[in-house]
């Protein structure tokens, strides 16, 4: 596993272009304005002052794992810093997040995988005027998001616990359309599927879909693939990590790889 993901690393790298070797309008914008904006904003300092805490946390907690487990970790009790080492998104990639919520400019986000609530933190930074609806299938885990979330005084976040596929359709259903949506939860090929066919009846000319860890295994690859090729799927931006997915009209079918 861990050497096949090292290969699509390395592939990914040769294969992928900067903002020069993009000639969609759209695309050069939000590569050149967004993804590659790596000033530092006052708003990620307390987020990653939160984060170091909990890289020194050693409580014990159990977690509840519903989804296709961990590469790095299997045991059921974990210290929390332990899952913020190995569970959190690193700073570069949650800040990435960030700025993708911010130029969006979404009414609601909804995010899959709550985890520890770091990224959670950074999508509330970033829109804090956004309804934001946040799932996490582990109950200690999103204690501990919702203690993070009342230290850094973030009120617009709704978390609810339990099981994806139970929680997710009803969130999707009761938004009016979906404007932002990160799924970072499960790890499966049909459970990603149909995450994406979910959301289609509410996505919109300025949605923005983000699937996380697109190279995790064969099946997320097979996903990603799939989601790429749907007729509704205008353009993909593949960051490796991530994958974006975009519905604008009339836009030519593209998809780009880019370094990052």
């Amino acid at each position: 596993m861990a050497l096949q993901f090292i290969s699509d690393y390395l592939k990914h790298r040769l294969t992928s272009k900067s903002r020069h070797g993009t000639h969609s309008p759209f695309v050069y914008h939000l590569v050149d304005k967004v993804i590659y904006d790596f000033n530092s904003k006052t708003e990620y300092k307390g987020i990653e002052e939160q984060r170091k805490k909990l890289l020194n946390d050693d409580a014990l907690i159990t977690v509840t794992d519903l989804g296709a487990g961990s590469h790095l970790n299997k045991n059921r009790t974990k210290k929390v810093k332990e899952i913020a080492k190995n569970a959190l998104k690193s700073p570069r990639l949650a800040q990435l997040i960030y700025r993708l919520a911010k130029n969006s400019k979404p009414a609601n986000l909804i995010e899959l995988g709550t985890c520890l609530g770091i990224t959670t933190a950074y999508l509330s930074k970033a829109c804090p005027d956004s309804d934001i609806v946040t799932i996490e299938g582990c109950p200690e885990t999103a204690k501990k998001a919702y203690e993070n979330f009342q230290d850094l005084e973030l009120d617009n976040i709704e978390l609810q616990v339990g099981n994806f596929d139970v929680l997710l359709p009803a969130v999707i259903e009761h938004a009016p359309k979906l404007d932002f949506v990160y799924i970072d939860g499960n790890h499966r090929k049909d459970a990603t599927i149909n995450y994406f066919k979910w959301c289609l009846p509410k996505v919109h000319e300025d949605t923005l879909l983000i699937f996380d860890d697109i190279y995790w295994s064969k099946g997320m690859k097979e996903a990603w693939e799939e989601i790429k090729n749907h007729p509704d799927v205008t353009v993909t931006v593949d960051l490796f990590w991530i994958g974006l997915v975009y519905f604008k009209k009339g836009q030519q079918k593209e998809h780009f790889k880019i370094k990052f």
